[in-house]
């Protein structure tokens, strides 16, 4: 299959490796110092014994890359809408368009019935660019749990995790779905296939809520934010409002929400993306993580107001970081 990953960083790296070692005809889409090294050295993954170094197809422009079977973006998720008019020369009648983006996901009400179809959410999709450029009707949802990083240009560290989960938006196991989850099985990846991919998106976007803009807010790791009586409160909070915004669109959370905090709590002294981003300089994806879920509540009636201040105080921060225009 021809497989293009655009945003070879550190999760786009890591599936396009994986799959690159499998066989699979790969295009990596970078640009930068990282294309460079990658172009002079291959592409290496450091995870112990299992380290490794591919050599797969790359490139800067997608009309280079030309039409695709499957194209997996893997960008911060504020990254994505500026570039998807860009996109066109990978699509053909029958690509597939993965979204192994954090967040709720622009596509959300296509395929989920009922009167909120085929909704546009402005705080993931600003001017319906994705919308419009990529189309509903080409993606396959994607829950990443790796976490990888940037060593040095050309190099990864794969930390932990090895699971993508996957699932078209109406439920469906769809031939496209299941050949894509047989690729990255064989690539040495978890690739399971869920008929309610929207439940796997909450869950993970029911910790990242609180936690992150949290941890950017005061500079804690996850153990201090559980620990801490009044971080801790607060991420409560947050966390109840989400629950209720997922629970009017129809999502139940399988875990309680106890449970959960102290399951953040138990990852230890670990820094999450969004405190990393901020300290490194780099644009944070608060609008997809946050504001979406508010954006969220306001559509089913579900008020926010401890996601609303939080949300409030982070983007000043971030404005004043340089981080969002």
């Amino acid at each position: 299959m021809k497989i293009a990953i655009y945003g070879a960083g550190a999760i786009g790296g890591l599936l396009g490796a994986h799959l690159a070692r499998a066989g699979e005809e790969v295009t990596l889409i970078a640009r930068g110092a990282h294309l460079a090294a990658m172009k002079e050295k291959g592409l290496s993954v450091q995870r112990g014994d299992d380290s490794f170094t591919v050599h797969p197809a790359l490139t800067d422009d997608p009309a280079v890359a030309g039409q695709q079977d499957y194209v997996i973006i893997a960008l911060k998720a504020q990254s994505v809408p500026p570039l998807a008019d860009k996109l066109a020369p990978m699509l053909g009648p029958e690509t597939a368009v993965v979204m192994a983006v954090n967040g709720v996901p622009w596509w959300y009400f296509h395929g989920v019935g009922g009167a909120l179809e085929g909704r546009r959410l402005a705080s993931v999709d600003p001017g319906d660019m994705q919308w419009r450029h990529i189309g509903p009707e080409r993606v396959i949802g994607c829950v990443v749990y790796p976490a990888a990083e940037i060593v040095e240009p050309g190099v990864l560290k794969h930390v932990e995790g090895d699971r993508f989960t996957l699932g078209e938006p109406n439920g469906e196991k769809t031939e496209r779905v299941t050949k894509l989850s047989q690729a990255l099985i064989a690539s040495g990846l978890k690739a399971p296939v869920r008929a309610d991919i929207r439940t796997e998106i909450w869950v993970k976007l029911w910790g990242n809520v609180a936690f992150n803009p949290l941890s950017a807010l005061t500079g804690a790791t996850l153990d201090r934010l559980c620990a801490d009586p009044g971080t801790r409160g607060v991420a409560k909070a947050m966390m109840l409002e989400a629950e209720a915004v997922a629970n009017a669109l129809g999502v139940k959370m399988p875990v309680d929400i106890e449970r959960r905090i102290d399951g953040a709590g138990a990852i230890g002294a670990h820094k999450t993306s969004m405190l990393q981003d901020f300290e490194r300089g780099r644009p944070i994806e608060l609008d997809a993580i946050v504001a979406a879920v508010a954006e969220l509540g306001g559509l089913v009636g579900v008020p926010t107001p401890t996601i609303d201040m939080i949300y409030a105080l982070t983007h000043q921060k971030a404005i004043i970081a340089g981080l969002i225009s």
